[in-house]
């Protein structure tokens, strides 16, 4: 079955209170950040935001346009769709993991898909450009890219560290996924789409909720465990 081995009294008071808040929380801290810097994101860009813009324009070059336009490819909504139902099938079918670890991912996928929404169409940041070949449209902060990316690719890192893999194999597939999180932000800077503080807002952002789930997933496999324990 495909919920087998997973029961509703797995799912303690703890975890429940914990993605919930956490929900609201991220959700209102960021809110608050938005409106206590909307009065100066109005009137001029960041420092910082200035300065990764001139960097991005200095090093432009056509076969860097191409590579960073592949590179972000990997963070659109096309991709994770894809990917996450390809992780999906094989967490539910596949993986010696408890069920629970793949209805952990749908919450942390769809959850930070709602958040993204939620506070894009909040804050209303218009765009430094508007490309739509590269997912360049409607409002930009935070940076759904960002969020995105981090949230999957590092549930991914999760499922490495807990899995028996060799130690050697799960560093060089985490650096590498991490590595590939921090890439695709930059190529959203690179390619005129978002400003570089989108892209930290939106990492932080996604980190929190990631780290939110995760603890909630353990939680929630302590108490199975200890069910299963007790039988």
């Amino acid at each position: 079955m495909l919920f087998s081995g997973t029961k509703i009294s797995d799912l303690s008071k703890a975890s429940l209170i914990l993605i919930l808040a956490g929900f609201a929380i991220i959700g209102g801290a960021v809110y608050f950040f938005t409106e206590l810097a909307a009065d100066v994101l109005e009137k001029e860009k960041f420092f910082i935001d200035r300065t990764a813009t001139d960097f991005v324009t200095s090093i432009s070059t056509p076969w860097l346009d191409t590579a960073w336009g592949w590179i972000t490819e990997l963070g659109s909504v096309l991709v994770l769709t894809i990917a996450s139902v390809a992780v999906l099938i094989y967490l539910f079918f596949f993986s010696p993991y408890s069920r629970w670890v793949a209805i952990y991912f749908m919450v942390n996928m769809i959850g930070i898909s709602s958040l993204t929404k939620l506070l894009k169409i909040t804050f209303e940041r218009q765009r430094p450009e508007v490309l739509a070949e590269h997912d360049g449209t409607g409002f930009s902060f935070p940076s759904g890219h960002s969020t995105g990316s981090i949230v999957f690719y590092g549930f991914i890192i999760y499922l490495f560290v807990i899995s028996p893999l060799k130690k050697q194999w799960k560093w060089l597939i985490n650096i590498t996924l991490g590595l590939l999180i921090l890439l695709i932000g930059f190529s959203r800077v690179y390619l005129g789409v978002h400003y570089f503080t989108d892209i930290a807002a939106g990492f932080l952002f996604g980190l929190a909720w990631l780290i939110v789930c995760i603890v909630a997933l353990e939680i929630t496999i302590w108490h199975q465990r200890r069910r299963q324990m007790q039988l």
